[in-house]
């Protein structure tokens, strides 16, 4: 092991969870003031709930050699890894909990599409069967020696996803889209963020979290992460500006949300090639990532799908933004892949091949994973009428985000 190795993705790992709450924070603002704590419950619950669930089988089933779909269970319970095994030149151990911090956002994600309006109950089995049905598979696929890292991407390796474009961002986005269908619009859709200090909080949470995203996925304490680090930062704040120029273009107004929304779909769009492309690429996918997600914003709107905090918009669309460019961006002089730009198109079809198995894969088997427990006696996907117009922090929590100091 090396010391310093350790040291870092210690700190990356802990820079991850962080993201978890920043989220929370990111959505609780942008709901209606009776929905905080509901909003803010999907994700801090998500931290219990995958963090078991990801040391008992989750992980094996991730990183277990298994076959090319998914891994074995020599790894359940983490039984058979010794506490000073290495992985690289950092304990197995730790690699196992830098990647139970992307686990535990990935579900997460998805509840911005179906917030004032999910049941907790049935939100706690979603948990367990998402994490284990979609997310634990693509992630072998991806990162694990499955089927996409084996494809061929024109120089030797397979499909380029340095830190969770198709795993967490395409994957979650997509699964999104899925919840929003089978749970049906909210009886108001109409709102307007309660609180944007906690939307500006939140953003600010994750961006600063996302260097342990993407820097830490190069599990050293090297060049790479370092370059990592500043093409996340670089990716973040041009798409931040670029989204607030739009929203400002538009209205004569800069809206902090806008700008907010903007930073995160930066990071997500760097986040599959923040181990592979320079500082001018990290500034075309910034730019694209604002472009793009804030018209996906609009068009979605207009089909009436009610993805209450355009998950999709912003992590579906982001990350497929960010994937696509990533090969087209890619540095060989960085992460040892040339992209399109540097003379190798066979790198755009493992991109795509990617892409599209995560889009399909998701969306299927999370529609049938929501669809079954729609239909299960007792559970049901959506509260009742009166418990949504009450809303869910009273109704499911007992509790209430604001209140007053008790002399009325």
């Amino acid at each position: 092991m090396d010391s310093g190795d350790m040291a870092w993705m210690l700190t990356a790992s802990a820079l991850v969870l962080l993201m978890t709450p920043g989220l929370a924070f990111f959505y609780g603002g942008l709901v209606r003031a009776k929905n905080v704590v509901s909003t803010i419950m999907y994700s801090f619950i998500a931290m219990a709930v995958c963090s078991i669930v990801w040391v008992l089988w989750g992980y094996s089933l991730a990183f277990d050699t298994g076959n090319s779909f998914i891994g074995g269970l020599t790894y359940f319970g983490l039984t058979n890894i010794p506490v000073d095994e290495v992985s690289g030149s950092i304990s197995t151990l730790l690699f196992v909990m830098f990647q139970g911090m992307f686990a535990i956002i990935t579900p997460a994600l998805i509840t911005g599409a179906f917030v004032e309006r999910f049941k907790f109950s049935t939100y706690l089995i979603f948990l367990v069967l998402w994490l284990t049905l979609v997310y634990a598979p693509v992630c072998h696929w991806v990162w694990g020696g499955g089927w996409i890292s084996n494809l061929s991407n024109g120089a030797g390796g397979g499909a380029l996803d340095f830190a969770g474009g198709t795993v967490v961002h395409i994957n979650a986005g997509i699964a999104a889209v899925a919840a929003a269908m089978l749970v049906g619009k909210r009886r108001n859709p109409g709102m307007e963020p309660h609180n944007v200090p906690y939307v500006m909080l939140g953003a600010s949470l994750l961006w600063f979290g996302w260097f342990g995203f993407n820097a830490g996925s190069e599990l050293a304490a090297d060049a790479i992460a370092a370059s990592a680090f500043i093409v996340t930062n670089t990716a973040a704040a041009t798409a931040a500006l670029t989204w607030g120029l739009i929203s400002h273009i538009r209205s004569g107004k800069m809206s902090a949300v806008g700008v907010a929304t903007g930073a995160v779909a930066g990071l997500v769009a760097i986040t599959p090639a923040s181990g592979y492309v320079g500082v001018m690429g990290s500034l075309a996918i910034g730019f694209a990532a604002g472009v793009v997600c804030f018209i996906a914003v609009e068009i979605i709107k207009k089909t009436g799908l009610d993805d209450a905090l355009d998950v999709f918009a912003v992590h579906g669309i982001g990350g497929i933004v960010g994937a696509l460019l990533t090969g087209v961006f890619a540095v060989e002089a960085i992460g040892g892949t040339p992209g399109l730009l540097e003379g190798n198109p066979g790198v755009m079809a493992a991109q795509f091949i990617a892409v599209g198995a995560t889009l399909v894969y998701s969306l299927v088997v999370t529609l049938a994973i929501l669809f079954i427990l729609d239909k299960i006696p007792g559970l049901g996907l959506r509260v009742v009428d009166r418990d949504e117009d009450e809303g869910l922090d009273i109704s499911a929590h007992g509790e209430r985000a604001h209140v007053r100091d008790g002399a009325d």
